[in-house]
């Protein structure tokens, strides 16, 4: 799936998708009270950003929850149950995945696993769930998955995998950014952090969305720069609290290392890109709707709108402006959006764009088929 390897995903579907999102807290309400300047604002043109009092984990259960009801699923067809985050989720050495488990698919003994990829941790999920869903049985017959007939149809596919039969995979995100560790207006110079959650169901069944494809690259020289020259802590925040990723990219761009990231960065994001488009065979010109990260504007115009052309009528800009960066779960909130408020048409195609620190870079290709009417 990665480091140039090719998998195709048959029959991989998104049944449904969910956010739960707090109240929004308007930028000029922040800046009066303080807790950011106008000329933050004015750079990452923001309109708000969603705060909250739940604990992350409560907030993905409810989106679960939200998620599976309009599936139609019960928690006992569930293969795999899988949680990201980016920050704390309010306890230490704890299942923060199966607290949601046990809430949201209350019964269900399949495992649930918690996936720690930063603001990548939504796709990274989708793919995960992709390979569980298309993984052969154990108890298969060897000689039905290997294809040694040369007139097999996928014969010439040594990396097409067989299909698991049944269930479906629950894929949540949660966040909830807050001081005294993080300061969600100034520990991430350019993205404003948001509390709340997403979830979707991924299933082998017939969904409104099919993955046609799904790839990730990932670039671990470039892990320095979410540590700099900070020394390794014995316990959390031992360098500086609140957070502040500012401070170890600066370090890490003034090495010689550092020096070459950019040009680095950008070779592997734009690789993910188009191995994903030739896979589902598209071009940019095919695709109707660009889910991308939600980070400010000066980010997505560097990043997304000007290296690719992307028009940002395209992408979910105007609302994700107001709602701010979900962590690991922008692209399944967008792909919500678009689905209630009756954007997707049969037919469209939707490109979602990742990007976690580490770094790993994803892009996934989705088919719209009969878009729901949640």
């Amino acid at each position: 799936m990665t480091g140039g390897q090719r998998v195709r995903w048959d029959e991989i579907y998104l049944q449904s998708c969910a956010t739960w999102l707090p109240p929004v807290m308007p930028a000029d309400e922040a800046v009066g009270r303080g807790l950011v300047d106008a000329v933050t604002v004015r750079r990452a043109q923001v309109t708000g950003v969603t705060v909250g009092e739940q604990s992350p984990p409560d907030m993905a259960v409810a989106a679960a929850r939200a998620a599976l009801a309009r599936a139609g699923r019960a928690p006992g067809g569930l293969t795999t149950i899988l949680h990201a985050s980016s920050y704390h989720q309010g306890h230490d050495l704890w299942a923060p995945a199966s607290y949601v488990q046990r809430r949201a698919a209350p019964g269900s003994r399949c495992p649930a696993l918690e996936i720690r990829q930063t603001s990548n941790g939504g796709l990274a999920c989708l793919q995960l769930a992709a390979a569980t869903l298309t993984a052969v049985p154990p108890d298969a017959d060897h000689p039905d998955t290997a294809h040694p007939d040369a007139d097999h149809p996928d014969a010439d596919h040594p990396d097409t995998v067989s299909p698991a039969a049944g269930g479906a995979v629950l894929i949540t995100t949660a966040d909830r950014f807050c001081l005294p560790g993080i300061d969600r207006w100034r520990s991430d110079p350019g993205t404003v952090l948001a509390d709340g959650a997403t979830a979707a169901v991924v299933t082998r069944e017939p969904g409104f969305a099919r993955l046609t494809a799904l790839v990730s690259v990932g670039e671990p020289e470039l892990e320095e720069m979410h540590r700099g020259d900070d020394p390794f802590g014995a316990v959390p925040f031992a360098a500086r609290r609140p957070i502040d990723v500012g401070v170890t990219t600066r370090a890490y761009l003034g090495s010689q290392e550092g020096q070459r990231a950019v040009v680095r960065m950008a070779e592997r994001q734009r690789e993910s890109v188009d191995r994903a488009l030739e896979e589902a065979k598209a071009t940019l010109g095919d695709i109707d709707w660009v889910l991308l990260p939600h980070f400010g504007r000066r980010r997505l115009d560097m990043n997304y709108f000007r290296r690719f052309g992307i028009d940002p009528d395209r992408t979910t800009w105007q609302w994700s402006r107001g709602v701010g960066h979900l962590g690991a779960g922008d692209q399944i909130a967008g792909l919500a959006w678009l689905a209630e408020q009756r954007r997707l048409r049969p037919g469209d195609r939707v490109l979602m764009l990742g990007v976690g620190g580490g770094f790993t870079w994803s892009a996934a290709v989705l088919d719209i088929g009969d878009p729901p009417r949640w």
